[in-house]
């Protein structure tokens, strides 16, 4: 569990509190409460489709917000997650971070970027 914060792209003063997400590397997007996201002035741009892991198909909101853990930030597209739905750190943010996850010390290790020519 890492506590996460999302950033209004427009107005960076506008932020959540730190909000407790589980980092889940099998989930694409990260999720954050609908109603934190709408009170910092994030915008729905769109709609996602999502297979949960019991199979069942749900549909989401999404919007772009910059997110910060554990001292890293990205700007990223975020899930505006419906009240029963988990908090998560998913794997594009992670990337984002330039991180990996050490699951034994539980924590983000920082990498290095590869470039190709």
């Amino acid at each position: 569990m890492v506590n996460m914060i999302a950033i209004n792209l427009k107005e960076e003063n506008r932020s959540t509190h730190p909000i407790e997400a589980m980092v889940d590397t099998g989930s694409e997007l990260s999720w954050l409460p609908k109603k934190e996201l709408l009170d910092i002035g994030v915008t729905p741009r769109g709609k996602k489709r999502f297979v949960m892991a019991n199979k069942e198909i749900i549909e989401r909101d999404i919007g772009y917000a910059i997110l910060t853990a554990e001292g890293y930030a990205a700007p990223d597209i975020v899930v505006l997650a419906e009240d029963n739905d988990m908090c998560l750190l998913g794997v594009r943010t992670i990337e984002g971070f330039g991180v990996m996850v050490d699951n034994i010390g539980h924590r983000f290790v920082a990498t290095t970027a590869f470039v190709t020519a």
